[in-house]
């Protein structure tokens, strides 16, 4: 029998949601406010799925750690910069070939609420 054409598959975490210091006004970074992240990390999970072993694995609560350590013990004036330091911080791992970060401040423009969505590839 032929293994199928093994493909990346992906991890996601959503409605992580994070208390810090994080803004381009001085209002924004004089107490904390909620920040909201979704991250997908680009993996092979063939292993974990063949051992049923959590080394074989990313650790769902090792990647919510990253993130909570860096939104609420860092602090960014971007929400772009916020989401490429957690996506750099989750590509330490190699065995993760792409990560995907949805950094959101919930309801800061007058009830509308400013998201962005920052793709990181491991070169070939």
């Amino acid at each position: 029998m032929n293994d199928p054409e093994r493909t990346p598959s992906a991890i996601r975490i959503s409605g992580m949601r994070f208390w810090g210091r994080h803004g381009t006004l001085e209002r924004e970074r004089a107490r904390e406010q909620p920040i909201d992240i979704d991250v997908e990390l680009t993996c092979d999970l063939l292993p974990a799925a063949a051992s049923d072993e959590l080394a074989d694995t990313m650790d769902y609560a090792a990647i919510h750690g990253t993130c909570e350590r860096i939104v609420t013990q860092e602090s960014f004036a971007l929400l772009e910069a916020l989401a490429a330091r957690i996506a750099r911080a989750l590509m330490e791992d190699a065995r993760v070939h792409a990560v995907r970060v949805r950094a959101r401040k919930p309801r800061l423009l007058d009830g509308a609420t400013p998201e962005i969505e920052l793709h990181l590839r491991r070169e070939s």
